[in-house]
């Protein structure tokens, strides 16, 4: 999803696109009786489901145990260690240690196979994917029973059965149906009621208000008031405006404005283009316009977030430590 001027208009898919989603499949274990693993925690987005038998869960923080079964899948957002396993009384062997470092693969732990869990997690660009990142609760569960499961267990048993072919293509596969099973986990926790938390994840389980993001993502250059987009989602402009706040947690107007910011700060990090043809792009007629706002929300001019933004690219690829002087806000 490099290309982020070709991206769908959807609200979802055009967010996925600007965080560069990426899934892929990071393997699994077998193993039966009696066991707990420790993994620390993932630097990445990591989501594993149940293909075989039962287990529980303990996240760091939280002394919650969550029971699992076959076909339950578990999303884990947050950098925390957790402890997996069918009694988390006894020590854990170090994950770390068990799994070999390199191409995905199947592990057998121990002797026995009445346990079966398949694992892959979610690449995000490390700057534009803090939109997604900062949206999604620190542990999704979704049940094999739930209504959203019969996608899921499709997918699951299609990953199975090509990482165990190992024929042609088996590899692209694969990420394509790691890539299907995130997308099923993101729509599974969009359809929830208890999804409340004010943000655009929420805003676009929304029927009426998604019709708004709908039409600024596909016109973010276009002069918007409140009466346009008021009219998109179907609603009084009162109505509209009191809803919207209530659920994405600023105004529409506002999330105008961090819309195009989010839109200008890949355009400035990833092209050549010039800050005035950016500006233009996403709808300030004037540069010294586009400036002053992309300061104001972002933290930092577009010619000094420009700078940065390269100095960083050319310390990562010598393998320099890359300074964090300065973090751009997440509007």
């Amino acid at each position: 999803m490099r290309d982020s001027s070709v991206m769908s208009h959807d609200p979802v898919s055009s967010i996925l696109a600007l965080a560069e989603t990426r899934a892929s499949t990071a393997g699994g274990f077998v193993t039966g009786g009696v066991w707990a693993l420790a993994f620390p925690p993932p630097s990445k987005i990591k989501f594993f489901t149940i293909v075989r038998g039962k287990a529980f869960l303990r996240v760091e923080g939280s002394e919650k145990v969550i029971s699992l079964q076959a076909g339950d899948v578990v999303l884990l957002s947050a950098p925390k260690s957790f402890v997996l396993g069918t009694d988390l009384t006894r020590q854990p062997l170090d994950a770390l240690e068990v799994f070999p470092i390199g191409a995905p693969t199947v592990v057998q732990i121990g002797e026995g196979d009445d346990f079966f869990l398949m694992g892959g997690h979610v690449d995000l660009d490390a700057l534009s994917g803090r939109i997604l990142l900062d949206s999604l609760p620190s542990l999704i569960r979704l049940q094999a029973g739930g209504r959203e499961a019969e996608k899921l267990q499709w997918l699951i048993g299609q990953l199975v059965e090509e990482f165990r072919g190992h024929e042609a293509g088996s590899g692209f596969a694969c990420s394509g149906l790691a890539q299907l099973m995130f997308l099923q986990i993101l729509r599974g926790y969009l359809s929830r009621s208890e999804n409340s938390g004010a943000g655009w994840l929420r805003a676009i389980s929304d029927l009426r208000i998604a019709r708004a993001l709908a039409v600024i993502h596909d016109e973010p250059a276009r002069e918007w008031h409140l009466p346009d987009l008021a009219k998109a989602a179907g609603m009084s402009r009162t109505a509209f405006a009191t809803r919207f706040r209530e659920i994405a947690g600023v105004t529409p107007l506002a999330y105008v404005t961090q819309w195009r910011m989010h839109l200008a700060e890949r355009a400035l990090r990833d092209g050549e283009t010039t800050i005035a043809m950016i500006a233009q792009s996403v709808g300030y007629a004037s540069e010294a316009a586009f400036s002053n706002a992309f300061k104001r929300i972002m933290g930092a001019s577009p010619t000094r977030f420009r700078t940065h933004q390269r100095q960083e690219l050319t310390e990562t690829r010598k393998g320099e430590p890359v300074g964090r002087d300065y973090v751009p806000l997440l509007a």
